[in-house]
């Protein structure tokens, strides 16, 4: 009777046991799926939470090796002399034409020189020989100027009341500033009153 009761007794604790073994895998197995439901659940938020736009790294790497290649291709060029395609001009582009600006020509103010213009003119009356070895003659049509030819022959015209003479260089002068042609007192008294003394006057050279 005894040995019954005791192999009850032994069976009780060994369902015990299995049971209380079931129970810890139970447990185990609980606690695993949990923490694998955890990291799914993070795996899904950091997803979800993660910038959809794509990585730029890749996009950098390639813009810095395409500046890298610039940089060379220009050093070489300036080391060797040569011009980028798009530095260089086509020979067949025309060239730019230039604007030609018409312009009236303003009348001369030189005190000496041949042509035309205006100058200072003045007259005098004094002296016994002129430059070129004829006798002076104070009311001859003569003017002393100090480089054209002697017996050129220049038309001298008073703007203010537009009469002319036409005189003939036989000798040299003015030597004073701003005037280029000195009359002998009868040319200058045809265009203008003796006390004007000096006049603005035009002139051409005729011959």
């Amino acid at each position: 009777m005894s040995d019954q009761l005791g192999a009850r007794h032994r069976a009780s604790d060994d369902e015990v046991v299995s049971r209380g073994r079931w129970s810890a895998r139970r447990g185990v197995v609980a606690a695993v799926a949990v923490v694998l439901a955890i990291v799914a659940g993070v795996t899904a938020f950091s997803l979800l939470g993660s910038d959809p736009e794509p990585s730029t790294t890749g996009a950098a790497a390639g813009d810095a090796a395409r500046d890298e290649a610039e940089r060379a291709g220009r050093n070489h060029m300036r080391d060797t002399g040569s011009v980028s395609p798009s530095e260089a001009t086509p020979s067949s582009a025309a060239p730019t034409p230039s604007r030609t600006v018409s312009r009236s020509p303003k009348p001369s103010t030189s005190t000496g020189g041949g042509g035309s213009g205006t100058c200072g003119v003045s007259f005098y009356s004094t002296g016994s020989t002129t430059a070129n070895g004829e006798r002076f003659d104070p009311d001859g049509l003569t003017a002393a100027h100090k480089t054209l030819p002697f017996n050129t022959r220049i038309r001298v015209t008073n703007p203010s009341n537009g009469k002319s003479v036409v005189v003939r260089v036989n000798d040299r002068g003015p030597f004073v500033g701003g005037r280029c042609i000195d009359l002998a007192r009868g040319a200058f008294a045809q265009i203008a009153s003796l006390n004007a003394g000096v006049i603005t006057a035009r002139y051409e050279v005729l011959k």
